[in-house]
């Protein structure tokens, strides 16, 4: 076969990679943050402020990334319609690599105030998922979409093994006498930079048609607007706002939890969270392939949603740490099968050109869905620690409720008129 009519390399090798790197910086600083603020023997805060105080100033930390991100996805996204994703892609890992340069010398100086800037950087330019599904959609047709969606769960499941673990070990000065809560943040403004290296160098432009979407700063309340107003994305849409509060109550409280109910260290976090991952890449490797060529993914939501509700509610029962081992594979299974299926859904609400915009609004409804838990969760937590939980499962509840019996409901409807 001639040069001229060779078939172009998938990009879905390099797409993979960039997903996994950073994802992986993402998982280093999952035992970070709230040991920061909830373990005895972090010296970020002096010994006078209470532990009400520090929860609600974690949740607030916790909510900047998602509110930034809630201005800045969207535009990103059109504007990755527009120039491409590849060059969108690149600035939005270097305001990454800068958020976390921040983070870390904010640890070292105890500088409360810059931690908030150092989150908020990268959330307004983390963009890079939304447009890592739009590069993906754009290589994918209606048999192969959930599958490749799985991809980004490979990822991430991938990195939740390895990040959580090595950032417990990077920040634990047992390991390594120079190693302290800093540490794990210069090693994944490493890793970024390799990922900026790799996108730069290695990644293939996937959009075929651009279209000059509107650019404002604003389009996260527009997105929502539209969320809201277009029938065939309402109920689904929908669906998204309350998976998404729910699975932020969880995620981001659950260490909160394991630190104040357990006594556990940012090691212990980091194995459990590493155990999460492990159960994430076995379900969207091997089971969410296997159950996409047999499967549609509206049938598999049906299941799934409402597993993972109830896995979420279990983990209210155990009084002993060791049970968690046993109790979160059933939540990563539920979510493995879960996300990617959901994101092939609103995939296909829209045209091959649409797909920036309304993966887009998908990352808007998901960003608000991950600002409002933090917030809410950081007072809940002064209450009681088990009531965030609690909350997931209900809102995860709700979603698979509007999933089954609205969203389903009108598919049924506009699949058969005269039903």
């Amino acid at each position: 076969m001639s040069e001229a009519t060779r078939k172009p390399a998938s990009p879905l090798g390099t797409i993979f990679l960039t997903v996994f790197i950073d994802l992986l910086g993402i998982g280093v600083i999952i035992p970070v943050i709230p040991a920061l603020f909830f373990e005895e023997s972090a010296s970020f805060f002096p010994p006078e402020v209470s532990t009400d105080t520090r929860s609600l100033l974690y949740g607030l930390l916790i909510a900047m990334y998602p509110m930034l991100q809630f201005f800045g996805a969207p535009m990103l996204g059109a504007l990755s319609d527009r120039y491409g994703r590849r060059p969108i892609l690149s600035i939005s890992l270097v305001g990454t690599l800068i958020g976390y340069l921040l983070f870390a010398w904010a640890i070292l100086n105890n500088n409360l105030w810059l931690l908030f800037v150092s989150r908020a950087l990268p959330g307004f330019t983390g963009g890079n998922i939304s447009i890592i599904l739009s590069s993906i959609a754009d290589v994918s047709d209606a048999q192969s979409r959930a599958k490749n969606f799985g991809l980004v769960g490979v990822s991430f499941g991938l990195g939740f093994i390895l990040g959580p673990t090595i950032g417990g070990i990077l920040a634990d000065k047992s390991v390594v006498s120079w190693f302290n809560a800093a540490t794990p943040f210069w090693f994944t403004s490493i890793l970024t930079l390799l990922n900026i290296l790799l996108v730069h160098f290695r990644f293939r432009e996937t959009i075929r048609e651009r279209r000059n979407s509107a650019i404002n700063l604003l389009t996260g309340f527009r997105n929502i607007g539209i969320a809201f107003r277009l029938p065939n994305l309402r109920a689904i849409f929908t669906v998204i706002l309350l998976l998404s509060l729910g699975f932020t109550f969880f995620t981001q409280f659950f260490s909160v939890l394991l630190i104040q109910k357990f006594s556990f260290t940012e090691k212990n976090i980091g194995f459990i969270f590493g155990w999460i991952g492990i159960w994430l890449v076995i379900t969207q490797g091997i089971i969410v392939r296997q159950l996409s060529k047999k499967f549609a993914p509206a049938t598999l939501l049906t299941y799934s949603v409402f597993a993972l509700s109830i896995a979420l509610a279990l983990l209210l029962l155990p009084d002993r740490s060791a049970w968690f081992y046993l109790l979160n594979p059933l939540i990563a299974i539920a979510q493995g099968i879960t996300a990617p299926n959901l994101t092939a859904v609103v995939s296909e609400q829209a045209t091959a050109s649409q797909q920036g915009e309304i993966l887009g609004i998908n990352q808007s409804m998901q960003s608000l869905g991950q600002v409002v838990p933090p917030l809410i969760a950081g007072y809940l937590n002064t209450i009681d620690g088990r009531l965030p939980i609690l909350t997931a499962a209900v809102l995860t509840l709700a979603g698979w409720l509007v999933y089954l019996f609205v969203f389903r409901a009108q598919a049924r409807r506009q699949a058969d008129p005269a039903s």
